[in-house]
């Protein structure tokens, strides 16, 4: 374990439940019916182009940015528009999205569709950028930032590394696992085109020790890429958060309120290597992506190959259906994703896991008095006070939760975690940078 490299401050070693881990990445069916959220990427909701009753193949384009970061989004599916109206997304609110009635599964015949490696990299790096753009490629480790415009460096900067994070430190999930497992050479020639977009000379992918077979399989197909260099790291969540992966795969650490480009760095995750082969090398927009869905009483934890807009009932039935005594149906990892309302909300492009939980670890404990007893310091990964920030986020005090560094904080919940008070700390650091980022852009304006 000391030969392993890590992040310094905080950090804690929840129960790693990956039950999921060997479960090979599996199709399921076409739904009868797909739902595709217009909001799915950081930024700007691209605008529908398509209307009802037009007929669209798989991955055409439907919905189109127009602002500079928003991300263009394609038909998962062959068939009918039935409408464009407001859907439940995973947030409990109806936002619009785009329905579409499968008839079928007809591609556009720009998409390569054969299961051969292409290894030749022939677009020069504008063309790249433009290719992901083109293709709707987001980050697929849950920001889903649109990839071009981390691509598009700004004057004056220069990346000298490009981090590929295979940590997937989050409980419960294993969709990374396997995607580096069953296609790691497309990762690795996905990682080669970013390099080249980046116009870096050095690669790390970086894996926690819990993955022997992706790090022996990487490091394996590694031999053919000198430039790409593959790093075991230390079990300690939150390894995969961006700023710890860089503090423990190159030594550097992004001052705060700054980017990682400011210390020559830029982080992608494996999922969104993968798209980037596909939009490169395939001209495949990202259509679908493999979530995992599991839980202690899953009878069959899966790995799934997922159309976009497909309901996650459709995932459960494939998964032999809900266990009964289910307590919470939770969109993405149990520290830092969030309960659902209704499992009739589709899968989105930053959908990496369903998990469901047991109704004996839904229930929260009751809330006592903070005692100060500091774990939640102890736990932060950032250097933050957790127990202060969220106090005053509580009381509205949100210009002294700005002094505070509130918006440093990442959400990862290891405060929440260690504390044995119960105090919902997340929950209040979430309201505190929401309302602090708020003052933060009524200044600008």
């Amino acid at each position: 374990m000391k030969s392993l490299k890590s992040f310094r401050l905080g950090g804690i070693h929840p129960p790693e439940n990956k039950f999921s881990a060997h479960a090979p990445i599996s199709s399921i069916p076409l739904p009868k019916q797909l739902i595709v959220p217009l909001g799915q990427n950081l930024g700007v909701a691209p605008k529908p182009i398509v209307k009802k009753g037009d007929e669209v193949k798989v991955g055409q384009l439907i919905a189109k940015a127009d602002a500079f970061i928003s991300a263009n989004i394609h038909s998962p599916a062959s068939g009918k528009v039935l409408k464009i109206d407001d859907a439940t997304d995973s947030s409990g609110y109806r936002r619009p999205a785009i329905f579409i009635n499968v008839e079928g599964d007809e591609w556009d015949e720009s998409i390569d569709r054969s299961e051969t490696i292409n290894r030749e990299i022939v677009l020069d790096r504008q063309q790249i950028i433009e290719r992901i753009k083109d293709r709707g490629i987001v980050g697929l480790g849950g920001a889903t930032f649109p990839t071009h415009i981390k691509l598009m460096i700004p004057e004056g900067k220069k990346a000298d590394y490009l981090l590929i994070n295979g940590v997937e430190c989050e409980p419960y999930l294993t969709s990374d696992h396997r995607l580096m497992i069953e296609k790691g050479e497309q990762v690795l020639i996905g990682t080669k085109i970013l390099m080249k977009a980046l116009e870096v000379k050095r690669a790390v992918i970086g894996i926690e020790a819990n993955k022997p077979d992706a790090i022996s399989h990487l490091r394996e197909l590694s031999a053919d890429y000198t430039d790409i260099y593959i790093q075991a790291l230390q079990v300690k969540y939150p390894q995969g958060g961006e700023k710890q992966l860089i503090k423990a795969v190159v030594n550097r650490e992004v001052p705060s309120g700054k980017l990682p480009i400011e210390v020559g760095c830029v982080v992608s995750n494996v999922g969104t290597a993968f798209a980037v082969y596909e939009a490169v090398q395939k001209n495949k927009p990202l259509i679908e992506r493999i979530v995992t869905l599991t839980g202690k009483a899953v009878r069959k934890p899966s790995n799934f190959l997922v159309r976009i807009g497909t309901p996650i009932t459709d995932l459960l039935e494939e998964a032999q259906g809900m266990p009964e005594f289910t307590g919470k149906i939770i969109n993405g990892g149990p520290m830092m994703g969030k309960a659902l309302s209704t499992t009739d909300i589709p899968i989105v492009k930053g959908s990496s896991g369903i998990v469901l939980l047991p109704q004996e670890e839904s229930r929260r404990p009751e809330e006592k008095p903070c005692i100060r007893c500091s774990k939640c310091i102890q736990a932060c990964p950032m250097g933050l006070e957790p127990y202060l920030l969220a106090k005053l986020a509580k009381l509205a005090l949100f210009e002294r939760a700005e002094s505070g560094k509130i918006m440093d904080c990442i959400e990862c919940g290891s405060c929440q975690y260690t504390c044995p008070a119960n105090i919902p700390l997340l929950d209040y650091l979430r309201l505190g940078k929401q309302k602090v980022g708020h003052l933060i852009r009524t200044r600008k304006n």
